[in-house]
């Protein structure tokens, strides 16, 4: 089953503009096949893509002396696949892309954010872009809930998260398989590969322990108290899991409001489907029955909304000291906020906090994202909308009217 992804416009409009791209995302997610599917398009178009995957010891071995082998290749697109593997190729790519600059010169993949792989940000400044492949969306398979219940796809997306291999897996127990070797060759072997050197052991049992608090604020001490670890080995550990995409980090809206705020970020786990299977979840009716329900939905629809949100949107959470909350506070590119509840309700209802916030951050109205099958409006300043209306969030929206 071909998936068309909705990066692939982005990714071709990048190599137009700069010389090196950088492709990341978690290992499995899609990257590979994406190339693949670049490198074919090209290719029918007449031109002459080379893509090198540096896990074949055939294709390492090509860039034993790296200049001397792309120096030639100067007027086809070279695609360099886990480019973390050899981090002192960046040099070599900027000087190469100095003696002759033109759009579309390299695209490399990497299985971990750019900081992570080593002087890639630095070395390639003003000459890269990253784009990070996400799992799948919901606008990417195709689904458009229509009812209470969601329909068979995207509860199969949220049930087994959007890694492409686990949710077009045959069966649950296939895909729930699937997971755990996943989760098994992410701690055993692609850590290591990174040169990170943390017992695999160990942080299995933080990945574990934040899966239980999942969507709740971060909490060193009492994470450190639970796994006998000091509170800077678990924030050690958290920014492991935070560059390799497992967990997002999001961070609280902070600006002269006026008031006490809360300071510490809330985590997530990025994959709904990965959090199900760390906490041994293996179906839709499983996760039915298990207290992560709430937080599994809130987590999911902030990846979805996330992955359709206009380039350069900023994510924060806002919570003042007295408690009330805006479980996603979308920062649009010009500084325009949206206010985003999300509840795992066909009947959504809010509290009196919610005006409290809108009024604190100086806005007119909000959203509730909810299992339901239309839009409608919620209260005179709140607007609940279903899965297959993300976009109206960032639309200019006039007065909710009742």
């Amino acid at each position: 089953m071909i998936i068309n992804r909705s990066l692939y416009p982005h990714l071709l409009d990048s190599l137009e503009i700069f010389p090196v791209i950088g492709l990341v995302g978690p290992r499995q997610v899609g990257k590979t096949s994406m190339a693949r599917q670049l490198a074919a398009d090209l290719s029918r178009a007449g031109q002459r893509p080379l893509m090198l995957d540096l896990e074949r010891p055939s294709d390492l071995a090509k860039l034993t002396e790296p200049e001397l082998f792309l120096e030639p290749l100067a007027d086809r697109l070279v695609i360099l696949d886990e480019v973390q593997l050899k981090p002192d190729l960046f040099g070599v790519l900027r000087s190469l892309v100095d003696a002759q600059r033109r759009p579309g010169r390299f695209l490399i993949l990497g299985s971990a954010a750019p900081a992570l792989i080593q002087r890639s940000a630095e070395t390639l400044a003003g000459r890269i872009e990253f784009l990070e492949l996400a799992p799948l969306s919901l606008a990417e398979v195709g689904a458009q809930p229509q009812d209470t219940t969601l329909p068979t796809v995207a509860t199969t997306l949220w049930s087994r998260g959007g890694y492409p291999d686990c949710y077009l897996a045959r069966s649950d127990a296939a895909s729930m398989r699937w997971r755990e070797a996943f989760i098994r060759s992410y701690l055993e072997r692609d850590i290591p590969q990174l040169g990170i050197r943390v017992s695999a052991a160990t942080l299995r049992r933080f990945w574990l322990m934040l899966a239980h608090y999942h969507g709740q604020l971060w909490n060193a001490s009492t994470l450190a108290g639970s796994l006998g670890l000091s509170a800077p080995s678990v924030r050690h550990y958290l920014d492991i899991l935070e560059s390799t995409f497992m967990v997002r980090v999001l961070q609280p809206y902070s600006a002269n409001l006026g008031k006490r705020l809360v300071k510490s970020p809330k985590v997530y786990l990025r994959d709904s489907g990965l959090l199900h299977a760390l906490l041994n979840l293996p179906d839709h009716n499983a996760l039915l029955g298990h207290p992560v329900l709430g937080a599994s939905w809130e987590g999911w629809v902030i990846e979805q909304i996330l992955s359709q949100a206009p380039v350069g949107s900023r994510p924060y959470f806002f919570r003042t000291a007295s408690g009330n909350e805006i479980d996603l506070l979308l920062e649009l590119p010009g500084g325009q906020l949206r206010a985003i509840e999300i509840k795992h309700s066909a009947t959504p209802k809010l509290g009196k906090g919610f005006n409290e916030v809108l009024d604190a951050l100086q806005l007119s109205s909000g959203f509730v994202i909810a299992p339901i099958s239309e839009p409608y409006p919620l209260t005179t300043r709140a607007r609940a909308l279903p899965l297959s209306h993300l976009r109206e969030i960032w639309r200019d929206a006039g007065p909710i009217t009742v």
